[in-house]
């Protein structure tokens, strides 16, 4: 009997200190370390790997600076831990304390809003189609028949499955681990198409072989808001990196940062994916928000 509440006491304990854990001041925490946990993409548009543990892009820079800023704010450096998160651990990722926040390619959605909080939007997506240069394909009507590629765990298939049913299109679709995954799967022949953010579409067509193969093509499925994504109720720490995000807006930084990864020539193929920021994304900036992108949707 005795050996049966001990171990009950121990199983509790273990509880309660993971609930402690999930509820702490992620500030403090940091303070303690001296490290963050930055999740990131290694094959996004906004975010990816130079390979040899070095991380680039424009949320990925952008983290960093917001890293800066609460290195100010606790009164001692901070080292970063980057994380590599994908579409389908996330959010459990966030959720256990694996990573402190994560500025990578995510969705702000009223769903995901139930598990997580997001910072201000920092970048507004458009959702598209990527297909051969050679295809013939130019809009969603011309996947009648096609095998499309899509990224397990991502929003685009909802759009795709969406515009399938009003349009009464068949077509199969094949899931990709990952970005890189799905964008291999249109690069081998398996797949006609990858629908996926633009952001994503372009980064991936810049960085292969023969950027010239491929093109974005067809109708705007879904217009996303990105943002940075952090856990559930630590209001402190939402509020600081969202001051550093207002800061980065105002003094016009992240207008230069955008400039160097979407408009100027970058690693590792220096080659540009020359995408001018939409008026989406201007007016994001021009009034910070963290609304989903339910309320993007067309009324």
């Amino acid at each position: 009997m005795m050996k049966k509440k001990l171990l009950a006491l121990a199983a509790f304990s273990m509880l309660a200190g993971a609930a402690l854990a999930q509820n702490a001041d992620t500030l403090e925490k940091i303070k303690s370390s001296g490290t963050v946990n930055l999740g990131v993409r290694d094959s996004s548009g906004l975010g990816y790997t130079l390979g040899n543990g070095k991380y680039v892009g424009f949320h990925t820079e952008m983290a960093e600076r917001i890293v800066d800023d609460l290195a100010k704010q606790v009164g001692k450096p901070l080292k970063i831990n980057y994380q590599v998160i994908t579409s389908q651990n996330r959010i459990p990722l966030m959720q256990n304390g694996t990573i402190d926040f994560e500025c990578g390619s995510t969705t702000n959605s009223k769903a995901r809003q139930k598990d997580v909080d997001f910072a201000v939007t920092t970048y507004v997506e458009e959702v598209r189609i990527a297909v051969k240069a050679d295809s013939g394909i130019q809009s969603v009507a011309d996947l009648n028949g096609k095998t499309v590629a899509v990224t397990t765990g991502t929003t685009s298939v909802q759009h795709l499955r969406r515009h399938e049913r009003g349009s009464k299109l068949e077509f199969k679709e094949i899931m990709g681990k990952d970005h890189a995954d799905s964008f291999l799967l249109l690069e081998s022949g398996r797949a006609d198409a990858f629908v996926m953010d633009g952001s994503i579409l372009a980064k991936n067509i810049a960085t292969s072989k023969n950027p010239q193969d491929f093109k974005i093509v067809g109708e705007v499925l879904s217009v996303e808001p990105i943002a940075c994504m952090l856990r559930k109720g630590d209001d402190k720490f939402r509020a600081a990196i969202d001051a550093s995000i207002k800061r980065q807006i105002n003094d016009g930084s992240l207008q230069k940062l955008y400039d160097k990864w979407f408009m100027q020539p970058i690693p590792p193929t220096n080659v540009s994916l020359n995408m001018p920021v939409s008026e989406s994304t201007k007016q994001a900036w021009a009034h910070p928000n963290s609304k989903p992108m339910e309320d993007y949707a067309k009324k």
